[in-house]
């Protein structure tokens, strides 16, 4: 099964040369270098705010317990141990897919995490696939979501990633519909905890990093 490893971090204020160079030329390549570890991306925080940075991970989630993968975490190196140490936030979750739509995205990533009463989790899933991810496709620039379930961490209960071209769509006709709804009003009522996140790429492991965006936050989704 083939599911999502992803990581909230924060430096303390000085640290973030050696936090970077870290993650970028050690941390993150040493996860891609696993076999059943398909691409990992880092992000920038664009709403103000913590943690700032943003790691997710697609992989095959039996990596998780494949000795390999053990041994990264339990046998650090001197330097990756003394970063972790010194970091303000280190937020770890792994997450199962429920489903992918559409395709396309660009350099801003939209994150929501819901937790929704047991009674109204039926309703929520069948809002989400059939009124609000349709509604959120008519808005010219809205690429691809995927949404997965929590199996380990700290966080609301279900995660939709969302790849959007600019900051731009959040200032369209389209976008309001889609977020006024009576459907929409009713599951937010069932809403217990909620996490909305704005991010741009950084870099991708053994790629080409982006242009950054800054930019204010957007109205949630």
């Amino acid at each position: 099964m083939v599911g999502l490893l992803f990581v909230l971090s924060q430096p303390r204020d000085g640290d973030e040369p050696e936090f970077h160079d870290w993650y970028d030329t050690e941390h993150g390549p040493a996860r891609l270098a696993l076999p059943g570890v398909h691409s990992g991306h880092r992000y920038r925080a664009i709403d103000d705010a913590e943690p700032g940075w943003l790691a997710w991970y697609d992989l095959d989630l039996d990596v998780l317990d494949a000795d390999r993968y053990r041994r990264l975490r339990e046998e650090r190196s001197p330097r990756e141990s003394a970063v972790i140490a010194r970091l303000r936030t280190l937020d770890r979750r792994v997450y199962e897919p429920i489903g992918e739509h559409g395709r396309g995205g660009g350099p801003i990533l939209l994150t929501v995490s819901m937790t929704v009463r047991p009674e109204a989790e039926a309703d929520f899933h069948a809002w989400y696939t059939e009124e609000h991810i349709p509604a959120l496709h008519k808005v010219p620039g809205w690429g691809r979501i995927r949404r997965y379930v929590l199996r380990d961490g700290n966080a609301p209960r279900f995660l939709a990633l969302h790849e959007l071209s600019g900051m731009d769509l959040f200032d369209t006709d389209a976008y309001r519909a889609a977020r006024g709804t009576p459907w929409g009003a009713r599951v937010m009522a069932a809403v217990t905890k909620r996490e909305r996140r704005l991010f741009t790429h950084h870099l991708t492991f053994g790629g080409t990093p982006c242009q950054p965006a800054s930019t204010p936050s957007a109205p949630a989704t």
